[in-house]
């Protein structure tokens, strides 16, 4: 009876050895963060004013020769030449009732008082990212109110943040301007996660020359999976822009979804409709269940990735994310929820 009572001591601690060691390391605990400084176009912006206007908008051109042009042609649709229609047009937009700019602007002011938490997660992140991959050049980074219309914006070596698109997922006027499944990530704090996917998205391009399911999927998983890793300190579901509920009911479902996947034999589909039904965001995943997150495809791709790299020890992120071949990481991976 004692032997049996230490055998299985034995098995267990084994077990748990065993679980607590299945992960590996990427990055060295000394990496030092880089220097990222947000500039802050939006408070530059709120000082313009109706009875000195064209004087205003001069010194936004002088303090800002790069995102001002950018900013008036995208977000307000002017020709940036056109400053005689600016005069008009900007006050409007700073100052508009009718869609709750003004009061959305206001907010942003104090909600974004202060950006260091921003910018020191940004620069672990970006710290990481050059660990990775040296010649990497730091975007300069802005912060702007778009009017509603975007979060991540890119220029020539720049991003912007559009800060009025991360007021917290129970702003009042987000009702009129965005779905419901859209307000998860509508939260000062997914911006780090956003800008960070947004710049491996475009500079970790895909360049596959197969435009089936399966190479979108594990593309856009490895690059959500090497996200994870960046910012270790933050539960899947926030990396994911899922809430905690709709992660663990991927992990419950996930040997039914795979399943369900391969029954069905969209891996191998190129049609627009399986594509998009799979990887866009939704209230939720049309080809597996109205019960599953949207973006289901990416999350595959992610679990998909994440065996790849648990059963290949000598496979490096940057080989990995080298890796054009979807169908060697799918079988090396040996994914089998």
């Amino acid at each position: 009876m004692r032997n049996k009572y230490l055998q299985t001591l034995v098995l267990l601690c084994t077990l748990a050895f065993i679980s607590c060691d299945r992960g590996r390391t990427y990055f060295p605990k000394d990496i030092e963060p880089r220097e990222v400084e947000i500039v802050r176009f939006d408070k530059a912006l709120m000082n313009v004013h109706e009875t000195t206007v064209a004087q205003d908008i001069r010194v936004l051109y002088d303090e800002f020769p790069l995102f001002m042009p950018l900013w008036v042609e995208d977000i307000l649709g002017i020709p940036s030449a056109d400053t005689a229609y600016l005069e008009q047009a900007l006050p409007a937009f700073l100052n508009d009732t009718l869609y709750g700019f003004k009061a959305t602007n206001k907010r942003e002011q104090t909600l974004f008082a202060d950006v260091r938490d921003i910018e020191r997660s940004l620069g672990k992140a970006f710290g990481r990212i050059q660990w990775l991959y040296p010649e990497t050049e730091i975007p300069t980074l802005y912060l702007f109110v778009s009017g509603f219309q975007t979060p991540i914006y890119f220029g020539d070596e720049l991003i912007g943040i559009g800060a009025d698109m991360y007021l917290g997922s129970h702003y009042e006027y987000y009702n009129r301007v965005v779905y419901e499944y859209q307000k998860q990530t509508m939260r000062k704090e997914c911006i780090p996660v956003d800008v960070v996917s947004a710049f491996l998205f475009r500079t970790l391009p895909y360049t596959s020359t197969k435009s089936r399911l399966l190479d979108q999927m594990i593309y856009r998983g490895k690059v959500m999976y090497l996200t994870s890793l960046i910012f270790d300190e933050l539960p899947g579901y926030e990396v994911m822009g899922w809430t905690k509920e709709q992660w663990e009911w991927c992990v419950r479902n996930e040997r039914a979804i795979w399943h369900l996947v391969m029954d069905k034999r969209d891996l191998f589909k190129t049609e627009n409709l399986v594509l998009t039904g799979y990887l866009n965001d939704g209230p939720f995943t049309s080809e597996i269940s109205q019960d599953a997150p949207g973006r289901l495809g990416i999350w595959l791709g992610w679990r998909i990735a994440e065996s790849y790299m648990e059963h290949n020890e000598a496979v490096t992120l940057t080989d990995l994310m080298a890796e054009g071949d979807a169908q060697k990481i799918l079988e090396e991976s040996y994914y089998k929820p």
